[in-house]
């Protein structure tokens, strides 16, 4: 699958080991570089279902149209879909087996506070 950034500087923080080990920790950085690797290695969306373990799951409410894959709990990393125009299924939902671009958004836990 085809991954893009957010932006150029979060590229080069997801790119470079010794900076993501600086930022997030080397447990972390490990766990970044995997899902990275997974993503990269797949076809489309609907292959991470299956074959890799993170929970990818699409996000609701304001967050909707976003994905989250699993990190270090609470941690997940945050993407969305890149194709032009984004898959969609008749019900309006993203159609994971059309999906093979995305773009990584951000490292965060994507729940409010108070909840988990």
């Amino acid at each position: 699958m085809e991954i893009i950034f957010k932006d150029i500087y979060f590229q080069g923080q997801c790119n470079n080991q010794k900076l993501l080990v600086k930022t997030y920790g080397k447990d972390m950085a490990k766990k970044i570089r995997r899902r990275l690797d997974d993503l990269q290695a797949v076809t489309t969306l609907e292959d991470m279902r299956s074959l890799f373990p993170g929970r990818c799951h699409e996000l609701r409410h304001n967050r909707a149209g976003q994905l989250s894959l699993d990190l270090v709990h609470p941690q997940r990393l945050i993407f969305e879909p890149a194709n032009d125009p984004i898959p969609r299924k008749i019900d309006g939902g993203i159609d994971w087996t059309q999906v093979t671009a995305i773009r990584i958004l951000s490292i965060e836990d994507p729940h409010p506070r108070g909840r988990s």
